[in-house]
């Protein structure tokens, strides 16, 4: 079904980009859009959470490789303080020396003796020259160290910061997830008790016979009773005929009178 419509709607934008000029790519980019979406919306929400579960299970390797790639870092930074604290050692005793050689050739003397030997103020000054080359050299080296070392320990504090924000973040993600999850169980349970439609109507059919039945009964019962009340009763006192001859004669007696009543009221 979904093939059909693809190619009715591609063989539709084809005609009408033939037939008015409209360019054929907005028709092909509407309807890339439109498939993507309508895939997506089609995905259970279920498989969806299982892929972002997934996806935060993936991160796990690129936090990996960056914790390595802090480790290495501050292994890289200790070393790199190790160096510069040697080297600012070897800096303070060249100094010293370079202040002690300084000092002596002050004294206008024409031979130095040191550790053993004796050397000519020539010799001594041109030792001097050059440890305060090297000084200046080793100088240079220890600031540029120093400069190293400032710039990746504000890397590697960067990095340990970032990491903490990738493992908060994954946290987060995680209890979102559940969440997520919780809410949809919740969203599938309501959904299954509203779509729970019983078959009730045997259930109905059978309460309407059993009403059916206590009203039949509630006739008979009461049938019964009338029976009882005026067939079922013998009796005991004796009939009396001329006891109904006088009301009949009473009663008729009684209309006649109020027939001439009657007339005489309308002759006055």
């Amino acid at each position: 079904m979904l093939k059909k419509a693809i190619v009715a709607g591609g063989a539709a934008a084809l005609l009408s980009s033939m037939a008015i000029g409209v360019p054929l790519a907005s028709y092909t980019r509407c309807g890339v859009s439109w498939l993507r979406d309508s895939a997506s919306d089609s995905v259970p929400l279920e498989w969806e959470l299982k892929r972002a579960r997934q996806m935060i299970t993936d991160l796990k390797p690129e936090i990996s490789d960056n914790a390595q790639r802090i480790a290495r870092e501050k292994i890289q930074v200790v070393r790199l303080e190790k160096q510069l604290n040697e080297t600012e050692t070897r800096l303070a005793k060249a100094e010293d020396d370079i202040q002690t050689l300084t000092s002596d050739l002050e004294g206008g003397q024409q031979h130095y003796t040191y550790a053993g030997r004796t050397y000519t103020s020539v010799q001594v000054k041109d030792d001097l020259k050059n440890r305060f080359k090297r000084f200046q050299t080793r100088r240079a080296t220890a600031d540029k160290l120093q400069q190293m070392l400032t710039a990746r320990e504000s890397s590697l504090s960067a990095a340990q910061q970032r990491m903490e924000e990738m493992l908060s973040a994954r946290r987060q993600l995680e209890v979102e997830v559940e969440n997520l999850q919780a809410r949809l169980g919740a969203l599938r349970v309501a959904q299954t008790a509203s779509q729970l439609n019983l078959d009730d109507s045997h259930l109905s059919q059978t309460r309407r016979l059993l009403d059916e039945i206590a009203t039949r009964i509630d006739v008979e019962e009461e049938t019964m009773s009338v029976d009882a009340e005026y067939f079922g009763e013998i009796n005991l006192e004796e009939s009396n005929d001329e006891d109904l001859l006088e009301d009949i004669a009473t009663y008729f007696g009684q209309e006649q009178s109020q027939s001439k009543a009657l007339v005489a009221i309308q002759l006055n």
